[in-house]
């Protein structure tokens, strides 16, 4: 007899995996765009902080290669079967069902693997944790349905981020891959600066994602999430909000306008702030600081929870 249905769905299941997988880790659809997404391509956005560089090369070198070996040795086992043991070739079956060197491989390799890419993992975890001494602290609240950002160390109040309308996308002759995605009063900060997230919500709960910058933070009423990155080349990032919070919720894009120094400090005075603190605890992490421990007027932390 020839093979029978789910033999022939487990081989085209295993190589469409194959497929995939070795499609996703060359494949090359001319130039991508920085910050934005790209027509066409199927691999991660191109790395524009430190953090997504080695997000990169952990999904590259580490899982893609074990991807890869594992789709090949599965499928390889499945044709072996298949071909070596129908009835056709072997008429008359084995009548043992079980073999304790096999369990014992199957067992072992597989928590092998998994320690190996834990310790790559457990690495990029803590580079994402060990946050360097913030240049710049921006606090971000999620709303149904848009963005509020503040600088508290530069003293600029919080300013609603609404996505750009359709027609104004055109207006200003803008790509219309950019609606959803482009906004009208989007964050801006200073190439090269380690840039501190504060993180919460006023209502449900969303989700700060931005992809070129290895970002994924989520925005919980009551909570405060920390998170940073380092953008190192200038230019306009687009993300979304990546945690379903309502009807709206394609519709509130996060844009990071990352620019010069000399740039920001324009946009500050434009905002009504100041790039010199007013006092030794409004520094760099310093109003931060006091944010979270509730002792400033500004929007205040206590144990959790925002006051």
């Amino acid at each position: 007899m020839g093979m029978g249905t789910r033999a022939r769905g487990l081989i085209g299941g295993g190589l469409a995996v194959l497929t995939l997988s070795l499609f996703a880790a060359g494949c090359s659809e001319g130039p991508e765009l920085i910050g934005q997404p790209t027509d066409g391509a199927i691999g991660l956005q191109p790395a524009a902080s430190p953090l997504k560089v080695e997000a990169h090369m952990f999904h590259d070198a580490i899982l893609m290669p074990i991807i890869t070996f594992i789709c090949l040795l599965v499928l390889g086992l499945i044709l072996w079967i298949v071909f070596r043991y129908n009835k056709k070739s072997n008429p008359v079956p084995a009548r043992w069902s079980h073999n304790t060197l096999v369990e014992v491989i199957w067992t072992v390799v597989p928590v092998l693997i998994l320690v190996f890419i834990a310790l790559f993992s457990f690495r990029l975890l803590f580079n994402y944790h060990n946050m360097p001494e913030p240049d710049l602290t921006v606090k971000v609240t999620g709303n149904q349905w848009n963005w509020a950002y503040e600088y508290p160390d530069q003293a600029i109040p919080e300013y609603i981020s609404n996505m750009l309308p359709e027609d104004e996308i055109a207006a200003r002759g803008m790509p219309h891959s950019l609606y959803r995605l482009a906004a009208d009063e989007p964050m801006v900060v200073p190439v090269g600066a380690n840039v501190r997230l504060l993180v919460t919500a006023a209502d449900v709960i969303h989700a700060v994602a931005m992809p070129a910058f290895g970002l994924k933070t989520d925005a919980v009423p009551g909570r405060v999430n920390e998170t940073w990155f380092r953008a190192d080349r200038p230019g306009i990032y687009y993300g979304q909000c990546s945690e379903l919070c309502g009807v709206d919720h394609a519709f509130m894009p996060i844009q990071i306008n990352v620019v010069s120094r000399a740039e920001f400090a324009t946009w500050v005075a434009s905002k009504g702030g100041s790039m010199t603190p007013r006092t030794v605890e409004q520094a760099p992490g310093g109003t931060a600081a006091q944010i979270e421990a509730g002792t400033t007027g500004a929007p205040t932390v206590t144990d959790g929870a925002t006051a």
